[in-house]
């Protein structure tokens, strides 16, 4: 296991841009060190106590399944989850109706994630003629 805590911010960084997933290592990263670790690996998240919103958004907007650590994700990292890959509306709990409609948008298939589509996503499904399982 690697003692990256002993090292500088700069040496963090460079591990962190060789592999995001060296944060774990870290027992306090900056909020630098997490920035540049979501950035190179968006589901290095699940290694950050208490991720600062700037750093959710980044994650999610690396890989939108990256959602799935963050816990009460607010309407806005939802969104960029869901700009990202309208899949990961999967790790979403009640998915607002704008929500929803970016899923969709994004990605039409998306919509057999959503659990109780909102009324205007079943319009949108008719109005396009999207086909659902």
């Amino acid at each position: 296991m690697n003692d990256l805590d002993s090292k500088t911010e700069a040496e963090q960084l460079v591990a962190i841009k060789e592999n995001g997933y060296s944060i774990r290592y870290i027992k306090d990263p900056s909020e630098r060190v997490q920035l540049a670790a979501v950035k190179r690996h968006g589901h290095s998240i699940q290694w950050i106590k208490n991720p600062s919103e700037q750093i959710q958004l980044a994650a999610v907007k690396e890989h939108g399944h990256s959602i799935q650590w963050i816990k009460n994700p607010s309407e806005q990292i939802q969104l960029a989850a869901v700009k990202e890959n309208g899949f990961s509306v999967f790790w979403i709990q009640n998915p607002s109706e704008n929500v929803q409609l970016a899923v969709i948008k994004q990605n039409a298939d998306s919509i057999k994630h959503i659990q109780n589509p909102c009324q205007a996503v079943k319009d949108y499904v008719l109005i396009h003629n999207i086909m659902v399982e």
